[in-house]
């Protein structure tokens, strides 16, 4: 028999119950996921860095992972969403789920990304969160580890269509702190959505400094140059 759908804005039935529809926990079960609170627990105990955040939010939002420069931040993700016992979701290029790994990435959250078509994955992941299905997207708006001069608009798209907050996850080495920002409310006008998020993101460096790539939409355009004296 079909479970109805869940309301997304029931916390009390979705983030904090360990009964949830297709959500990482269904694969670790209960125990399993004690297991993976303990483990982050020790390995903030004994990291060099220090979790520095705001709350777990109490809603569905989209949590951005960002500045995105080394592999180890999937590490750090990881470690936060599960201290702060997180339901989240993230997406990854397609390959990180071929042959043996496909199961494992699936089952702490992975959703696989077709690069050939990006429009088909938040088309997709729109109609999810619509249906009921309720978690944290973790998202990279980076989309790889440095290399482009812009932020992919997926996150955005995501949000204003599925009426989803936007939390700032962040890394910054200057300060060896990682963890979660503010949760900003989309208003629809790019420019000062971007400006906020820019706002915020100003001092922060990433893993890998060299290959932060600055908060800025291709839908923007470039900045404009100040004007000459």
């Amino acid at each position: 028999m079909r479970s109805p759908p869940i309301d997304p804005y029931d916390t009390a039935a979705t983030w904090e119950s360990p009964r949830r529809l297709l959500d990482p926990a269904t694969a670790w079960g209960r125990y399993g996921c004690g297991m993976l609170r303990l483990v982050a627990r020790v390995y903030w105990t004994f990291s060099r860095w220090t979790l520095a955040t705001e709350p777990a939010p109490t809603r569905p939002t989209v949590v951005l992972g960002a500045p995105h420069t080394s592999n180890w931040d999937f590490v750090l993700m990881l470690a936060i969403a599960w201290r702060l016992k997180m339901r989240f979701r993230w997406l990854g290029k397609e390959s990180l789920f071929r042959g043996w790994r496909g199961p494992l990435m699936r089952s702490i959250g992975g959703i696989p990304v077709d690069r050939a078509n990006p429009a088909g994955v938040v088309d997709a992941l729109v109609h999810r969160i619509r249906a009921g299905e309720v978690f944290g997207l973790v998202v990279t708006p980076e989309g790889t580890r440095g290399g482009v001069g812009h932020w992919k608009s997926g996150f955005y798209r995501i949000a204003r269509e599925a009426d989803l907050g936007v939390t700032l996850g962040y890394v910054d080495r200057t300060t060896m702190t990682t963890g979660l920002g503010p949760t900003l409310t989309l208003t629809g006008d790019v420019g000062a959505d971007m400006d906020a998020i820019r706002a915020f993101y100003s001092d922060k460096s990433g893993l890998r400094p060299e290959r932060r790539v600055e908060p800025r939409l291709r839908e923007e355009g470039d900045p404009r140059p100040a004007a000459s004296a």
